[in-house]
């Protein structure tokens, strides 16, 4: 298994590593890589080979700027450097048999990120719920956002929570009987979990609503009536197998069908079963249309959770 762990030096990154124990993963057999990048661009270097830039071509006040920058720069790539080498300690020190290395780099933090995960090819990737600069009323940061949105792989989206410590973990999965929902499942079942472990299903199902003319013509209220029930009947059967699944990896499951919108009925029902982790079925895609439609729901739970979040890739 491998795990890429993205850290800035903030508290909701520190929260990503204090959460690593609580997230299933063996205790052996793991390749982490703790990665730091500098939000930073560094002024292009003396010319060479017909690149670069000639200190003599430009006035002296432009060589004393790229100067000041370049020493702003350099510090700030030797405070990513330091970081990452802070995460690689304290992710060592939980898990004393991974293999944990260490990167860092400049640039746009996401997309640096983004690009490490296309070479070091992690199964997840976790990160805070927001980096150092995003602001404190914000619930998810824009560089978790877009890492979110565009990784090939699973995406962990930690939180620290003030819950009940007497409280067994409690991992909350939203169950619809797709693709997406199933991988989740698996996910579960491929972690290694404490004893007590509790996991709630939930199927949380819109229904339809017919036209006001449509509820005065009894066909049709019928109709819509039956198609609701049809659609639940059809979940429950699926999530029933899947929770035969769980109950035998030792696991204490429940199912519940909830009425209303997914992005806000899971949500709430995480903060109310006080959940330790949500996991959600996400789609990759592969277009930039589609990544725009990205899972509505797996989104909208990511950001709007109380508690860490996986969206799980299929």
């Amino acid at each position: 298994m491998r795990v890429l762990v993205s850290y800035d030096g903030s508290t909701p990154s520190d929260a990503a590593i204090d959460d690593l124990p609580y997230a299933g993963f063996p205790e052996e057999d793991v390749e982490a890589l703790a990665i730091s990048i500098a939000e930073v661009w560094m002024p292009p270097p003396p010319k060479s080979n017909g690149n670069g830039f000639k200190p003599e071509e430009f006035p002296a006040f432009v060589n004393e700027w790229a100067e000041k920058r370049l020493e702003v720069a350099k510090a700030a790539v030797n405070e990513a450097e330091t970081l990452a080498r802070h995460a690689k300690e304290r992710i060592q020190h939980r898990f004393p048999k991974w293999k944990v290395d260490s990167y860092s780099t400049y640039g746009s933090p996401a997309w640096e990120v983004l690009i490490k995960a296309d070479e070091f090819k992690p199964d997840v990737i976790v990160v805070g719920s927001k980096g150092r600069n995003a602001v404190s009323k914000i619930l998810i940061g824009s560089v978790s956002q877009k890492i979110l949105t565009e990784a090939e792989c699973s995406v962990r989206i930690a939180r620290t929570v003030d819950r009940d410590k007497a409280l067994p973990q409690r991992l909350l999965i939203g169950y619809d009987g797709s693709n997406g929902s199933e991988h989740a499942v698996e996910t579960v079942l491929s972690r290694t979990w404490p004893e007590g472990t509790e996991v709630l299903l939930v199927s949380a199902v819109q229904s339809l609503v017919p036209t006001a003319i449509g509820r005065f013509i009894p066909p049709i209220k019928e109709w819509v009536g039956d198609e609701s029930e049809t659609e639940k009947n059809l979940i429950s059967q699926l999530a029933a197998g899947a929770s035969m699944r769980l109950e035998k990896a030792g696991l204490s499951v429940a199912y519940e069908v909830i009425e209303g919108n997914p992005k806000e009925e899971i949500v709430e029902k995480a903060e109310k079963w006080q959940a330790s982790c949500v996991f959600m079925g996400a789609h990759a895609y592969h277009s930039e249309l589609a990544k725009l439609l990205i899972g509505c729901t797996s989104s909208a739970v990511a950001e709007r959770a109380h508690c860490t979040v996986e969206a799980v890739r299929v």
